[in-house]
């Protein structure tokens, strides 16, 4: 790796970052081409079935029917495709530009390509890199784990008050976290597919659950109420018409007549088979927002993919407070976490990790 590497890799990285969102069931990946030091093209992958990031660099050179980046090296933020699915393999188009290096930020985990990419290429003579960059492997996480697992991705987003609740009796609604923290958690559901909350949060907070300011996304989002327990009314807003998003989804044990007139109902018996068949309906990652109930019940059933954890400068604790989760041991629950990014937002502190168990 030469010294400029890691800052033309950490452009195409940026690039991929801007196709977050839209380009499920593929991947988000951004690509920049260089010669002599000097960008002379780059592009990121916009949507499943349209050019990938490698083709877009190149057509920014004009390097698919000529000889324009010859010699040039590519950095892309993750391995080229060696296949043919709804665009031709893009290791071929590499060799044909007459590409001379490539570095690679992640290698596919694609079993289709999974370091064929990396092989064809270098059979091509072609010199190729694997920087392992860690970015690059953040940008395709929920791409990995939901082909690695089978199901969609799942991010449970919980907050709290220094003392650990949610609010200061059952029944009601308060704001507990700041509007900056809103932000953060609405870039979060731009991020997923869907978003998803039990029937409990229905029940009380009668939330719409919609990306607000709108954002302009290609693909459109889902969302979903688990109702393992108990309904929720055909009139909640969740129900309502809204443009961009899907139908509503309906998770439940047994047929509901009177939903199936304003959602789609999904008939599950348990957790693993609502995400299953979430997955089959085209759902690659879910943010989940539920209640202290939904998100015990998730962490239980050791499902959750990624958490990130909301603590808001208030204290709450009287003998109604709501706890965070409920039924959960969490000093047992400690040993799993393992926290790898940490920021502030507004006067609110955001956790995020993973649970070790889920990893092994």
């Amino acid at each position: 790796m030469k010294p400029l590497d890691s800052l033309f890799l950490a452009r195409a990285n940026e690039l991929a970052a801007h196709g977050i969102g839209n380009t499920a069931p593929n991947p988000p990946v951004g690509a920049v081409l260089v010669r002599h030091g000097e960008i002379i093209g780059e592009g990121y992958h916009h949507r499943a079935g349209a050019p990938h990031a490698e083709i877009e660099a190149l057509k920014a050179t004009k390097a698919i029917d000529s000889k324009a980046a010859s010699g040039a090296t590519l950095y892309v933020s993750l391995e080229p495709c060696n296949h043919a699915g709804r665009t031709p393999p893009c290791t071929q188009s590499i060799i044909d530009a007459g590409i001379s290096r490539v570095v690679i930020g992640a290698i596919d985990p694609n079993p289709r390509t999974n370091g064929s990419g990396i092989q064809r290429l270098r059979e091509a003579g072609i010199t190729v890199e694997l920087a392992n960059d860690a970015t690059s492997a953040i940008l395709i996480e929920i791409f990995s784990h939901a082909m690695q697992n089978q199901r969609p991705y799942l991010a449970l987003k919980l907050a709290m008050s220094l003392d650990g609740f949610i609010t200061s009796k059952p029944g009601v609604q308060e704001w507990l976290t700041s509007e900056e923290e809103r932000l953060y958690v609405r870039n979060l559901r731009i991020m997923h597919d869907a978003i998803m909350v039990g029937a409990g949060t229905i029940r009380i907070d009668d939330p719409q659950l919609t990306v607000r300011p709108s954002h302009n996304r290609l693909r459109p989002y889902y969302r979903i109420v688990l109702c393992e327990t108990g309904t929720v009314s055909e009139t909640s807003r969740i129900f309502e018409t809204v443009e961009n998003y899907e139908r509503t989804i309906i998770i439940t044990r047994s047929s509901a007549p009177k939903l199936e007139k304003v959602a789609e109902v999904i008939v599950a018996e348990d957790l693993t088979a609502a995400l299953q068949a979430l997955y089959e309906s085209g759902i690659q990652s879910i943010l989940c927002e539920g209640g202290p109930t939904l998100g015990a019940r998730l962490i239980e059933a050791k499902l959750v993919d990624r958490f990130y954890w909301a603590i808001a400068p208030k204290l709450l604790a009287n003998k109604d407070a709501v706890p965070v989760l409920t039924g959960v041991d969490l000093a047992a629950l400690q040993r799993e976490l393992h926290f790898d990014h940490i920021e502030q937002t507004g006067d609110d502190i955001i956790l995020s990790g993973i649970f070790l168990e889920n990893r092994s």
